[in-house]
């Protein structure tokens, strides 16, 4: 290491001050990346702050790959990189992706790159006995930070959105827009575990912004419940003849076990290995 610094002092004299740790830092970035001809175009996109976080947190050739896309594609600040790995965002992403409807990938083919199946927001400092109006305020209220969770393209249009149908006014819990997938994105808030009726409501909400709200070069609005909890089962069978693009995704106010997730992931990865052999 002593050479290295000293053969990058005779070449570069302007390059000084570069202790062990950074040279060593450097040696491993380089060992770590060479040859790999799909990931090094991408960690010159992202600053070298994001890169070493990346480095020295992450394992597996595709966990790094996953946050060097995202983090350039979502403009992290390391904060916010930090931020989702502590709350294992690869882990979840490849264990628990995103459960959408058939109209919803048939309609919007990118959408489960777009979507999360679990949304870590445990800046709301919500009390363990919130109410719905406690989670709406909440998140209104930390519209910042919900927005940067929930991915860079998304624009917020309104919260409580009226909506007026056969003469009775409805309130929709929260509306966005995608700009990648040119649609509006309505959110409905439960507190509790996902029940299939949810969808009912859901449902009528996306066919009010389709005919009276949504502007003719856009695409079919698409639906969000975002609930306390879910079942898997439930979920699959509620959204399997569902003739809507919507999704099931649960709000979570604390930070997941990552590494009960991390071995959760490792087992995934063997049983995957095994059946390929």
């Amino acid at each position: 290491m002593e050479a290295l610094a000293s053969y990058i002092a005779r070449r570069h004299p302007g390059l000084n001050g570069f202790t062990r740790a950074n040279l060593f830092r450097m040696r491993q970035f380089y060992d770590t990346y060479r040859g790999d001809e799909k990931v090094a175009p991408l960690v010159r996109q992202i600053p070298w702050s994001h890169n070493l976080l990346i480095l020295s947190r992450c394992k597996r050739s595709e966990e790094r790959e996953f946050y060097l896309r995202l983090a350039h594609r979502e403009g992290w600040s390391r904060r916010e990189l930090e931020r989702q790995l502590d709350g294992a965002l690869f882990e979840r992403a490849v264990l628990n992706p995103p459960k959408v409807s058939t109209l919803l990938r048939q309609l919007h083919p990118g959408a489960e790159t777009v979507f999360r199946d679990a949304y870590l927001v445990e800046f709301l400092d919500l009390s363990d006995g919130h109410r719905e109006a406690d989670l709406h305020k909440s998140l209104v209220r930390n519209l910042r930070h919900f927005l940067v969770e929930l991915g860079r393209d998304f624009c917020f249009v309104g919260s409580e959105v009226p909506l007026q149908v056969g003469g009775k006014d409805f309130a929709l819990d929260l509306l966005f827009f995608h700009r990648g997938l040119t649609c509006l994105v309505a959110f409905e808030l439960k507190i509790g575990d996902f029940q299939p009726e949810h969808l009912g409501k859901l449902n009528f909400y996306l066919e009010a912004l389709d005919r009276d709200v949504r502007k003719p070069h856009e695409g079919p609005s698409i639906g969000v419940l975002l609930c306390a909890g879910k079942d898997s089962e439930v979920v699959e069978y509620a959204l399997s003849r569902s003739l809507s693009p919507t999704l099931i995704a649960e709000y979570q106010t604390q930070l997941p076990d990552k590494k009960l997730l991390q071995a959760k992931l490792h087992e995934f990865y063997e049983l995957t290995a095994t059946a390929t052999e």
